[in-house]
């Protein structure tokens, strides 16, 4: 996983899996990485093969911290399968498909 820091942005890469495997480890990494200024966090899911429900979790959960800043969540170049699994439990109505 990259975290990369840009403006009051902070984006997050190079993610194979959200998982119960891993979920708890990503969360924690990215609110680290979260600094006082940032408002949008970017999941960049371009090379995500497969996400869990504790995967959607985890972005439940960090949409509520980014919220908590008048901020927003956004999912980026999310792969087919992603975007299968949030259509099918209604989750993109929530977050913020950026497909381009």
């Amino acid at each position: 996983m990259k975290l990369q820091n840009i403006g009051n942005t902070l984006r997050v890469s190079q993610i194979n899996e959200l998982t119960a495997s891993n979920s708890a480890s990503i969360r924690d990494s990215i609110r680290e990485g979260l600094l006082a200024g940032h408002q949008i966090l970017d999941m960049d899911l371009s090379e995500t093969t497969f996400i869990d429900s504790s995967g959607l979790g985890i972005l439940i959960s960090l949409q509520k911290t980014l919220r908590a800043r008048n901020g927003a969540i956004r999912i980026v170049h999310p792969t087919p399968t992603v975007v299968q699994v949030l259509e099918l439990t209604r989750m993109h109505r929530i977050f913020d498909l950026v497909r381009d």
